[in-house]
């Protein structure tokens, strides 16, 4: 069964605006990569927290695009937007 993958991150103040570009030049990557089904993301701007709501076809391929972005340094970029690391659920379809 597919899974539902939660980042939660905490965006440095003042820092939603500059992190759109990032986003919309990194998010077509994101949908590209090997078991990505799709990626929304959402904003409470008065908290100043993003949710990535991502859904793929196993965690093991959603820990392949993190090892991925790691490695390319996209981890790194988006870091600098972000106040502490996200905070990274996995969700399992119990088709009920």
């Amino acid at each position: 069964m597919n899974t539902r993958v939660t980042l939660n991150c905490q965006v440095k103040p003042d820092g939603h605006e500059a992190l759109l570009p990032f986003l919309e030049k990194n998010l077509p990557n994101v949908r590209g990569f090997d078991g990505c089904i799709s990626v929304n993301v959402y904003f409470d701007e008065e908290g100043g927290e993003m949710l990535l709501e991502e859904e793929w076809l196993c965690i093991e391929q959603h820990k392949a695009y993190i090892n991925h972005i790691e490695n390319n340094g996209v981890l790194g970029e988006l870091a600098v937007f972000l106040a502490c690391a996200p905070d990274i659920k996995y969700f399992q379809n119990q088709g009920i």
